[in-house]
């Protein structure tokens, strides 16, 4: 692959380059939301079952450092001190790869990320992240040999790792 570190180089050069980092230090909560009962298939509702607690978790490991001890109450005003970290997956988008014959090069994550800090709007942020296992970084060291199974929970993994890594890659 020797097009990989310029490549690498331009997706640095963009990520450095967006202005839209909300500067958190502390983040209060993290809250995912993914309505299972939208998903009418039934095999990608089994597929992604443990979606919301799963990203939840995955977001929990990156952000250790971040997280306070105790739960965080709001004040008197209503209003909680720290970043609120808000995902709600896009339904739609869970069910369609499992209904292509469960063609997970096709499985996607999408969802709309809020970053929300009721004492600090400079660390508000909105947007849409969608994470593919094309865009996942799934890397297969040249020369080895690569088997296509039915066995989907590394492509699952994958994909929640990779979505929570775009949401705190987000956090300055």
């Amino acid at each position: 692959m020797p097009h990989a570190k310029p490549a690498a180089a331009a997706a640095l050069i963009a990520l450095v380059a967006s202005p839209l980092f909300a500067n958190v230090d502390n983040v209060a909560k993290v809250d995912v939301s993914v309505d299972i009962s939208a998903v009418n298939n039934a095999q990608a509702a089994t597929f992604w079952a443990n979606l919301e607690a799963d990203l939840e978790n995955a977001l929990a490991a990156r952000l250790t450092d971040r997280l306070p001890v105790e739960e965080v109450k709001p004040d008197d005003d209503g209003k909680i001190d720290g970043a609120q970290i808000i995902v709600d997956i896009r339904e739609v988008e869970l069910a369609s790869a499992l209904e292509r014959e469960l063609n997970l090069g096709d499985a996607v994550l999408v969802g709309d990320v809020t970053i929300r800090d009721d004492t600090d709007m400079a660390n508000t942020d909105t947007y849409e992240l969608s994470v593919s296992l094309g865009n996942a970084d799934v890397v297969v060291p040249e020369g080895t040999l690569v088997l296509l199974s039915t066995d989907t929970s590394g492509a699952y993994t994958r994909l929640v790792e990779a979505f929570a890594d775009g949401v705190v890659s987000r956090l300055k």
